[in-house]
């Protein structure tokens, strides 16, 4: 998946050769021609983060969190209780009124999303799981350390489809080809596919009558768009379809990160039955130890259902204003936006109908770093573990652009494409 030389594929002796995962290789690329974070005449249209600073209508960044003795302690495994328990009431809010309840028992708190994902997978048990392309670029080592132990099964989403699996396709991955695990970005990274609604509910009873263990990855569940471009009226979560939270075997992964725009703090979690929870808190006990009690002291703020709502509403507001910009932008450039995102910040694109060479990702993407904007080649998401296919991937024509960061920024870094590509 690296356009790295042979040569800059060797590894020092004692230790294996590990490839970038595709927003790092970016900016690693950039950081070569003069980037850092921050800079004012760099466009970032790769980015993996929302904006991070004051947003219209949202409340006032945290900047400061009062510590107490304990804190400067080792924390349980699974997190505080406090902060479980606001987790926990979080989502009995905003899904489950008039349903079984989480608790604390149903909540394990990670020192971030890829932390939680690698809690998750190696909490697995041995057996077949299936995986969908086009999806988060970090799949692929998740999956890949696990292959030993697992059978992998390609779930492969297609563009009449919006790039998301049909909920027949996966119970039937399920049933025919005994998948009893299966992870999904939802909505989706890179795609903007959200599957919601009665698909969703179908994704649901499929895993529940199945046996087949499923994580919802649901970072971007508060960034929703309606068809139309204006602001989804809230977010999409399973944590809605469920019926028995303490036996279905569905996983949800979610944090700080991205819906609520702090992703330095690296908070993140997972919520699911109490039993499996337990697995999951005791895989961590030797891969990291446990969350910080200090983040977790700030994170109880964020939650505030007031602040918490006013945050989420104005970043659907603000976001499907850069979605609608940057889908017009690029369609005037002749790069193709058939599947409009329902959900997340990125738009996911064709480049086919470009003239040679600007057709070919891996080109536009260097001509645009000379530019000073970074964007993410397609073949990053055919998430391959182990690189077991050989076949070219079937997104060398497609790229993700972020519409991340702030407006101005957007458009000055959608300005430049369009002088790249010309008249």
């Amino acid at each position: 998946m690296s356009s790295q030389s042979a040569a800059e594929q060797q590894a020092p002796a004692g230790v294996r050769y590990i490839p970038y995962m595709g927003v790092i290789y970016v900016v690693a690329e950039a950081h070569k021609l003069g980037f850092y974070n921050g800079h004012p005449d760099w466009c970032n249209l790769g980015q993996g983060q929302p904006e991070v600073g004051p947003m219209a209508g949202a409340p006032e960044r945290l900047s400061a969190v009062e510590l107490e003795a304990g804190d400067h302690a080792y924390g349980p495994l699974g997190g505080t209780d406090e902060m479980r328990d606001c987790i926990a009431a979080h989502y009995n809010r905003l899904y489950r009124q008039g349903k079984s309840q989480y608790s604390r028992d149903h909540v394990s708190v990670a020192s971030g999303g890829r932390l939680a994902l690698t809690r998750v997978f190696n909490a697995l048990a041995d057996q077949p799981v299936a995986y969908q392309i086009p999806d988060y670029t970090a799949y692929e080592d998740l999956l890949g350390y696990q292959q030993h132990r697992m059978q992998l099964i390609l779930l492969e989403g297609r563009e009449e489809n919006g790039f998301a699996i049909p909920a027949a396709e996966l119970r039937s991955a399920m049933e025919q080809q005994g998948a009893r695990a299966f992870i999904f970005s939802n909505p989706c990274n890179p795609t903007g596919a959200v599957v919601q609604g009665e698909e969703l509910a179908a994704y649901i009873k499929a895993g529940t009558e199945n046996g087949c263990t499923i994580v919802h990855d649901e970072f971007y569940s508060h960034f929703i768009y309606n068809a139309d471009g204006s602001p989804g009226s809230g977010p999409v979560s399973a944590a809605a379809h469920i019926e028995d939270v303490d036996n279905e075997p569905h996983l949800l992964v979610d944090g700080l990160t991205k819906s609520f725009r702090y992703p330095g703090w690296r908070m993140g979690w997972v919520i699911g039955p109490p039993e499996m929870i337990e697995m999951i808190n005791r895989a961590s006990s030797a891969i990291d130890g446990g969350p910080s009690r200090i983040v977790q002291r700030a994170a109880l703020r964020v939650l505030e259902p007031a602040r918490a709502d006013q945050e989420t509403t104005a970043l659907r507001q603000v976001f499907a204003r850069k979605r609608n910009l940057m889908l017009e932008r690029l369609s005037a450039m002749g790069i193709r936006c058939s599947c409009p995102p329902a959900g997340t910040f990125y738009v996911w694109a064709s480049l086919a109908d470009l003239p040679a060479p600007w057709n070919d990702s891996d080109h536009f993407f260097r001509e645009a770093l000379q530019r000073r904007v970074m964007t993410v080649p397609g073949r990053f998401f055919d998430v391959n573990p182990g690189q077991t296919r050989p076949r070219p991937s079937p997104y060398q024509q497609w790229m993700r652009f972020s519409f991340g960061p702030p407006e101005d920024n957007v458009r000055m870094g959608l300005e430049r494409l369009a002088e790249m590509l010309g008249p």
